[in-house]
């Protein structure tokens, strides 16, 4: 049974990446009581240090390593280990300039940043075992080691190459899928422009085309470009289970949809000993703290529900934004203890010490340009207190109330090219859905469209375009058995090769939604349409409208003007013991809100009237004991019902009735058996 908790740390994780590569030694002894006072108790070190643990190809350097973690060791700082094959050496590279990525252009990159890799490259494959195997050997049983940490942000900034190695791996990934060309033939529909192909030979990466290319190659393509980084970090993780045993092995995911959309974490998920997250704020005028719980609790459903970590995020402001705002006093702990209500067994930042040179000089640290004496490093050394005083809860569940469906490959389907809208997303739609029901105060695990959904009273489908035959009747089995389901539009429309289903749209959910769609009629810029529904209410959609016949539905919501002027616009379908809700416009989240009221009165999900906007209630369980999460987003204070008493862990207070949680701030309750 492999390992899945940090070796050795007993308490949550906090720390961040330590760069002591970058300083003089004698900072080091600095770092390390600076690490005491703050309550730092691990640690990431070596991530991109490849260069300085092998100079030259075969020749090693561990002295300065070797110190540095008896160091931390001393000072009881427990270390997630890197191995530094997200950037390899400049050496490397002047004998192997084929192992630099191609763009689908045919411009090959350059040395200079960073993930700068073709990953179906056998000399980086073989470079990236060796420095691995020989930090395994010496650091396997060192007493600061935690949890080996591969990589880094596989996916970032590049995922696919498009050079000639590439395309002789896509060969070999498609003979392994699809068993011979003929296959391919049908699963990719090349009658359609003459794409017949005779021999695998004859089949390149989807590169840069007169016109559109075909669909399903492309999406096939990203399905190997992931297949083949996961390789390569199972690759390495092998390594490090066979020469270090008992030390689990993990890559930082950034599972975020504002972040990284070029790998499939369900994949991922289940390669990782542990699963953790990297998150930043994306600072676009949306409420980021609502985009932060949404990529919490899907990082955590990738976990399958188990306790992961926030292996980094920042403390303030970062650099690589057009504008990057400073977090406001009190924020830095908000942020990271969102992520433990929501299933991090810890908080990490990037980074500990801030660079003076480099690329990220100017994002924010632990210990910034500012030192000890301001506001960041203060609040840094009160949020160590506050997450030592929390270990109790670790290996607590995060409890669920409902689920949103999600597939990146649906994602990857959906954002090709010559849909019928460039104004319909799925991540808009994602975001959207995730929204109201962050306003409805609901905690949301994700799932895959095949997985188990029994244990929901209520599942959402945001946007499943790409519906395999399997989905559809994962989906249907879940509304029959007593479940209640809402879909948007534009789903359970193709399968998994990206070809249409058979029959009337929407395919794969026709049978649960009770309908057909006879066409789709996508609105133009900046156009409406109004839908009304029971005692004469009106809502506005935009972006998309539905000419939709009931086949056992019964509208609720019917288009008031617009294309479909007359016909239903959100239906209703009774289907064994449960409900099927289809929205066939884009609603935004107030008038969302309105359609998943109805639906959470199907599913038995009753109101909570008592908590304002943008105050967040949490809970985690399990034989810890039961904590609940109180967080206030906004710029009052406020009170939060409980449901027991119980002790307040920041405070130390008992806590009873109505929780007072002040304007900006965090309350965690121990609740009484």
């Amino acid at each position: 049974m492999r390992e899945t908790t940090p070796k050795g740390l007993h308490r949550l994780a906090f720390g961040g990446d330590y760069n002591p590569e970058q300083w003089p030694e004698s900072v080091w002894q600095e770092d390390v009581r600076l690490m005491r006072e703050a309550g730092v108790t691990m640690v990431s070190v070596g991530i991109f240090s490849w260069a300085l643990l092998e100079p030259e190809p075969g020749t090693y350097d561990f002295g300065w390593l070797d110190r540095i973690l008896g160091l931390l060791h001393e000072n009881g700082v427990r270390v997630d280990l890197g191995t530094p094959t997200v950037a390899p050496p400049a050496w490397f590279y002047r004998a192997h300039p084929e192992a630099l990525p191609v763009s689908r252009e045919g411009v090959r990159y350059s040395y200079g940043s960073r993930g700068a890799i073709c990953h179906s490259s056998p000399a980086y494959r073989e470079a990236a075992a060796r420095i691995t195997t020989q930090l395994a050997r010496r650091y396997a049983t060192h007493p600061a080691l935690a949890l080996w940490h591969v990589h880094n942000e596989y996916g970032v900034p590049v995922s696919a190459c498009y050079c000639d190695t590439c395309a002789d791996g896509f060969r070999r990934w498609l003979d392994a899928r699809h068993g011979s060309v003929e296959a391919v033939n049908e699963a990719w529909g090349t009658a359609f422009w003459g794409q017949h192909y005779t021999s695998y030979e004859q089949i390149d990466p989807p590169r840069l085309t007169p016109t559109v290319g075909n669909p399903a190659q492309q999406l096939d393509y990203r399905r190997f470009a992931d297949a083949t980084m996961r390789e390569n970090f199972r690759a390495e993780r092998d390594v490090l289970h066979r020469l270090s045993p008992g030390v689990p092995v993990t890559t930082n995911f950034m599972t975020a949809l504002s972040q990284s959309d070029s790998v499939d974490y369900w994949a991922w998920g289940r390669e990782v000993d542990l699963v953790t997250n990297d998150h930043y704020l994306i600072t676009d005028g949306r409420r980021t703290h609502v985009n932060l719980a949404m990529a919490a609790d899907l990082t955590r459903s990738v976990a399958g529900g188990a306790p992961w970590l926030l292996l980094e995020h920042s403390t303030s402001g970062v650099n690589w934004q057009p504008r990057n705002p400073a977090k406001r006093p009190g924020e830095m702990a908000r942020n990271s203890l969102a992520h433990v209500a929501r299933g991090s067994e810890g908080a990490m930042f990037f980074q500990w010490r801030q660079s003076r040179r480099g690329a990220e000089k100017f994002h924010s640290s632990m210990v910034p340009h500012a030192g000890t004496d301001s506001r960041v490093w203060r609040e840094v050394v009160r949020l160590g207190a506050d997450l030592d005083s929390l270990a109790g809860l670790r290996g607590t569940r995060t409890v669920p109330d409902v689920a949103m469906v999600w597939d990146w490959h649906s994602w990857w389907a959906q954002s090709l090219e010559w849909r019928p809208t460039e104004d319909h997303e799925a991540r808009e739609r994602a975001d959207a859905f995730y929204e109201t029901l962050y306003d409805r105060h609901l905690t949301v695990d994700f799932a895959h469209p095949e997985a188990d959904l029994s244990a929901y009273p209520l599942v959402v489908v945001p946007a499943l375009y790409l519906t395999t035959e399997a989905a559809g009747r994962n989906l249907r089995e879940y509304v029959e058995n007593g479940g209640t389901l809402v879909v948007s539009y534009f789903s359970g429309i193709v399968d998994e090769h990206d070809a249409v289903h058979p029959g009337a749209y929407p395919g794969a959910l026709r049978d649960v939604l009770g309908l057909t769609v006879e066409e789709w009629s996508p609105l133009g810029e900046g156009e409406s349409v109004r839908i009304t529904g029971p005692d004469g209410a009106s809502l506005t959609g935009d972006v998309w409208t539905e000419f939709v016949v009931e086949r056992g539905a019964r509208p609720v919501w019917t288009y008031a003007d617009g294309p479909a002027a007359g016909r239903p616009a959100v239906t209703r379908h009774r289907l064994g013991e449960g409900t099927a809700w289809y929205v066939s416009t884009r609603l935004d989240a107030a008038s969302l809100d309105v359609i998943l009221s109805a639906a959470c009165e199907d599913a038995g999900i009753e109101p909570r009237v008592e908590l304002p906007r943008d105050v967040e209630v949490v809970r985690r369980s399990g034989d810890g004991g039961d904590f609940l999460f109180a967080l206030n987003h906004t710029a009052h204070d406020v009170k939060v019902p409980l449901e027991a008493p119980g002790t307040e862990l920041l405070g130390g207070e008992h806590a009873a009735g109505h929780l007072p949680v002040p304007a900006g701030a965090v309350r965690v309750v121990r609740l009484d058996a």
